[in-house]
C-alpha cells in the first residue's frame, strides 16, 4: 500500500487538530510537543519545524479555536443576525468539548505576556463580532458572553455537551437557559 504524501499545509492542519485534542486534555503547561506529534503521526522535531515553539503552537491552536467560534457566529448571522441565532451556533460548538476547553486554557495561561495579548485580542474580536453582527446593546452582549462562558465552563466539567454527566444543578441551570439536559438526577 502506498502512502499519500501530505503537503506541509496538510500536515500543519493535522498537527493543529492534534494540538486541540492535547491542549484540551492537558492545558498549556501540561502538554508536551511530543504528545502532539504522536497524536498527529509526525516527529516532535517536525512539529517544532512547523510551529517553532510550544508557545507558538499554543497560540496557533488558540487562534484556530477563535477562528472556529467567529466563523460559526458569522455563518449564523448570515442566516439571521440576532443573539438567538448566534447562541444556537455556540450550542453546536459544545459538541466539540476540546475546542472550548482550549479556550479556557488560553484564559488560564494569559499571565504569559504573549498568550495574554493574543487571548485578549481574540476575545475582544469575538465580543465586537457579536455586537456588530447583531446590533445588540452592551448589556445584551455582556449577557450573551456571560452565558457563553457559563456554557463553556459547564462543557469543560462535562455536564453539558456530548455524553453529559448527570447533575441536578446543571439541569436546573441549563433549564434557565432553555437547554434540555437528558439523564439528569
Amino acid at each position: 500500500m502506498t502512502r499519500t504524501r501530505l503537503t506541509a499545509a496538510e500536515r500543519s492542519e493535522e498537527v493543529l487538530q492534534a494540538a486541540v485534542q492535547a491542549f484540551g486534555a492537558s492545558g498549556y503547561a501540561g502538554t508536551k510537543t511530543d504528545e502532539i506529534a504522536r497524536l498527529a503521526g509526525v516527529s516532535q522535531p517536525y512539529v517544532i519545524r512547523l510551529f517553532g515553539t510550544k508557545q507558538q503552537l499554543f497560540l496557533a491552536t488558540t487562534n484556530r479555536v477563535c477562528d472556529r467560534i467567529e466563523q460559526a457566529f458569522r455563518n449564523a448571522a448570515a442566516q439571521q443576525a440576532d443573539l438567538h441565532s448566534l447562541g444556537e451556533a455556540y450550542q453546536e460548538l459544545l459538541d466539540e468539548r476540546d475546542l472550548l476547553v482550549v479556550l479556557l486554557h488560553g484564559f488560564a495561561a494569559s499571565a504569559d505576556p504573549a498568550i495574554g495579548e493574543t487571548v485578549r485580542k481574540r476575545f475582544g474580536n469575538i465580543v465586537r463580532l457579536v455586537r456588530d453582527a447583531t446590533g445588540a446593546s452592551p448589556e445584551e452582549v455582556r449577557e450573551f458572553m456571560a452565558t457563553g462562558m457559563l456554557l463553556t465552563v459547564m462543557a469543560a466539567m462535562q455536564v453539558t455537551g456530548p455524553d453529559p454527566v448527570p447533575c441536578a444543578w446543571a439541569t436546573d441551570l441549563l433549564a434557565t437557559l432553555g437547554h434540555d439536559q437528558p439523564g439528569s438526577d
